[in-house]
């Protein structure tokens, strides 16, 4: 087991099987998610004895930088990072006026299918290991020499089908031994698992939450996600009003403009239709437009400019907050729905 898996409550147990202070825990923490140390023998407070015997038990190691691709258009930069077992997955680090975000992926590759999304071409391989999930963070940090402010867990993969690993992840990402960024700096999207969303309520975390929404109607939600044959938008508003009565979070709907499929007037005014019928005027959100990246594997287009404008025109219209997503990276196909770690060793 990579020792990086464990909470500083896991750890403080796994410690005092050794009759150490508590002290010691801490200072075990900080060394592998502060300093991010890949050699314990690093860890010079901890007594040598101590260090034989958890290297004899837990594996150090963390993932390596494969790939590194630097856009030419903005300072966004991809990362493609292989895994131990010999998986590569994909990460994406932004530059914005406030800092640095990174977009991880929470799974290598994805079962979703959602037909406008190269991460699902190949379907899912298996969830990511919480270590696997902050190493992403670490690695891309180490090798920019920057400090990560916000961190978005819209790469690769469904978040809330990794659920446990992505819960410690919050958990140690958020620990003030450790990096220390706070959950309101933390987005998870997700397409819509309302047992997880429910689930995810109860733990009162508050982090911000973003549904890949994509249709003003169920119809056209399945065309183009099969999940929505599984969960209906009423089932799904529902778990997120309730999940923002529980964190006061803003919600995040997200909104792939694909060229007539979902982008027309008809559409918005639907989606207004939707949005105004479904949420109580107490209920923070905000759409956020993302025009359709290119996919070779579909023939699906983008909009024109004006027809994005028009759509985000009628929501304006009708006091619903709205933004057209930057495309960042779109010439390293780092951009929304892009990823796809098909290299292969």
């Amino acid at each position: 087991m990579n020792i990086r898996n464990y909470t500083i409550k896991e750890l403080e147990t796994i410690l005092s099987d050794f009759e150490l202070e508590k002290y010691r825990t801490k200072q075990l923490f900080i060394w592998l998610h502060k300093n991010v140390i890949g050699d314990i023998d690093k860890a010079t407070n901890l007594s040598k004895r101590l260090r034989n015997t958890l290297k004899e038990k837990y594996d150090f190691s963390l993932p390596k930088i494969y790939k590194e691709y630097k856009s030419k258009i903005d300072d966004t930069k991809k990362y493609l990072i292989l895994l131990n077992d010999g998986n590569i997955i994909e990460s994406v680090l932004m530059k914005y006026s406030f800092g640095y975000s990174i977009c991880i992926s929470s799974q290598v590759g994805c079962n979703m299918g959602c037909s406008f999304c190269a991460s699902t071409i190949g379907g899912m391989k298996r969830n990511l290991e919480t270590y696997e999930l902050l190493a992403q963070i670490y690695l891309i940090q180490q090798i920019n020499n920057v400090k990560v402010s916000n961190i978005v867990i819209m790469g690769s993969g469904e978040p809330l089908l990794n659920f446990d690993n992505i819960v410690k992840f919050l958990n140690i990402i958020n620990d003030e031994n450790g990096q220390n960024i706070g959950m309101r700096n933390i987005t998870l999207s997700t397409c819509g698992i309302v047992p997880k969303i429910e689930e995810l309520k109860k733990l009162e975390l508050p982090i911000n939450l973003a549904l890949s929404l994509h249709a003003p109607n169920d119809d056209i939600r399945k065309k183009i996600m099969p999940i929505a044959n599984k969960y209906k938008l009423k089932d799904i508003f529902y778990a997120i009003e309730k999940y923002f009565e529980c964190t006061n979070r803003r919600v995040t709907f997200e909104y792939c403009l694909i060229k007539d499929i979902n982008d027309g007037k008809n559409n918005a005014l639907e989606l207004v239709k939707l949005l105004k019928n479904s949420f109580d005027s107490h209920v923070d959100y905000n759409v956020n437009l993302i025009p359709v990246n290119v996919v070779k594997e579909n023939n699906y287009k983008r909009p024109s400019n004006d027809d994005i404008m028009e759509f985000k025109n009628v929501l304006d219209a009708h006091n619903i907050i709205t933004t057209i997503r930057r495309e960042l990276g779109k010439d390293i196909s780092g951009s929304c729905g892009q990823l796809r770690a098909s290299e292969l060793i």
